[in-house]
């Protein structure tokens, strides 16, 4: 599977935050797309960045740095934390639901 359009993501982001801890999941395979496509992901993005930020401000803070990406794919679910957040999680990455449309 090619992954151009994850690796770009990818170096946009650790470009533009200070990561502590990043995952980026394409899962185009949960969805009714052809197969490698690279049209849907799921973000998790833990940076001391978002301190004091609202989940709309972290949500468009992520759109406007990858502004130049985002034609290239369809859908981005974005689970974005803090490192205090992050251990209040467990360090735990949320599961993805199957698409239940597109057939």
């Amino acid at each position: 599977m090619s992954d151009v359009i994850k690796n770009e993501i990818l170096a946009v982001l650790d470009r533009c935050f200070d990561c502590e801890y990043i995952l980026l999941e394409n899962e185009s395979y949960k969805h009714n797309v052809p197969e490698g496509s690279e049209s849907h992901f799921k973000l998790v993005l833990v940076s001391n960045d978002f301190e004091g930020k609202r989940l709309v401000q972290r949500h468009q803070a992520i759109y406007k740095s990858l502004v130049s990406v985002m034609p290239k794919f369809h859908a981005l679910a974005m689970h974005l934390h803090t490192s205090k957040e992050w251990g209040i999680k467990n360090n735990a990455v949320p599961e993805s639901p199957n698409c239940l449309g597109g057939e």
